[in-house]
């Protein structure tokens, strides 16, 4: 399990754990927040593809589907 900040995760980088069409490296580039300035979700950008995804941040915690960092 990763220990992450929300706060902290804009611009940070993953690497997908199991690459779908070639995406593998991945970049945080925007942080969805409520109200109270807490962090609901993120979205993610495929490096190679520049496809973007909404996701709730909580997914990044599960090391199994994604690795802190580009490896």
């Amino acid at each position: 399990m990763n220990r992450l900040n929300p706060r902290k995760l804009l611009l940070s980088k993953w690497t997908a754990a199991h690459p779908l069409n070639r995406e593998k490296h991945f970049l945080v580039t925007e942080l969805f927040c409520d109200e109270e300035g807490t962090v609901l979700q993120i979205e993610l950008q495929a490096v190679l593809t520049k496809r973007a995804q909404r996701m709730a941040w909580q997914t990044l915690q599960d090391a199994q589907i994604w690795t802190m960092g580009w490896k």
